[in-house]
């Protein structure tokens, strides 16, 4: 994925409002209402160039979060997440519909025989996700969230469904810094392994790689971090900067693929640095 979970947790950080630990303070929003606000950001990301690769390019990233209505609209690297439950008291439950784009070797690789196998098409992935959020465990502001996201390509390319479960923390350090840690997974198909880790008899002779057989599972597991300093004195609005790193690890025949364990590496690094306007 290129920065899935990445952005989504920044979106989730920048938008958030800061729980005061510094004085003098003014008044804070309640934490109900504080998420009415939109937060948008731009910048940089440094990632693998494709998922297995050892090489890295740097893209431009962004990402959203608002609210129509009682609908909370957030995006997460090219997925769009729509949460449709309204924010409870405590515990909050989330579902609603996600819609995105992967682009995963859509064109050329800087790997020279890597470069040599088809490229692939865009998979237009459309979903859901659910969860539960809980707040309040240590400031009115923190947030534990588990979410599973389902997400199924309808169009032209690997044509199966990908099962994603994680898990998300989030809280205020200081009014103007706000941290989110998160981990989780992703499941996928034997048809997902074989569009993208598989390479047939045809593609071996091609590139001079090993024809080699991906079976499906566990893709990998992913660590992620954002931290967001306010610009102007207060994370509820106006100018803010973030950073964000994510960690993860490819396994089974994932990992054991020629583009992996003999063009690539199974650990993969994301970055991304940008500004935010919340308003």
């Amino acid at each position: 994925m290129a920065l899935k979970h990445l952005l989504a947790l920044a979106a989730a950080a920048l938008s958030s409002p800061a729980w005061a630990q510094e004085t003098p303070q003014p008044p804070l929003p309640d934490p109900e209402s504080a998420a009415n606000h939109w937060t948008v950001a731009l910048g940089g990301g440094w990632i693998p160039d494709y998922v297995g690769s050892d090489d890295h390019k740097w893209i431009p990233v962004g990402a959203v979060r608002g609210m129509i209505g009682p609908v909370a609209i957030t995006s997460r690297a090219s997925w769009l997440y729509a949460d449709l439950v309204p924010r409870g008291k405590g515990v909050d439950f989330d579902a609603g519909p996600i819609l995105g784009v992967r682009f995963d070797r859509t064109g050329s690789v800087k790997d020279d025989l890597v470069d040599l196998l088809p490229e692939r098409n865009k998979a237009i992935e459309v979903g859901g996700f659910a969860g539960v959020s809980l707040h309040d465990l240590t400031n009115p502001y923190d947030t534990l969230s588990f979410r599973l996201d389902v997400l199924r390509d309808v169009g032209s390319a690997h044509k199966s469904t990908i099962f994603s479960p994680n898990i998300e923390f989030s809280t205020p350090l200081s009014r103007r810094t706000y941290a989110s840690a998160s981990v989780g997974a992703d499941f996928v198909s034997d048809k997902f392994a074989d569009y993208y880790f598989t390479i047939s008899a045809a593609d071996a002779l091609a590139s001079g790689l090993p024809a080699f057989d991906a079976d499906g599972g566990l893709h990998k597991w992913k660590a992620g971090l954002i931290v967001n300093q306010s610009l102007t004195g207060d994370l509820t609005g106006g100018l803010s900067i973030f950073g964000a790193a994510q960690y993860s690890r490819l396994a089974g025949d994932f990992k054991r693929s020629p583009i992996v364990s003999q063009r690539g590496s199974a650990s993969q690094w994301l970055l991304a640095a940008g500004l935010a306007y919340t308003f």
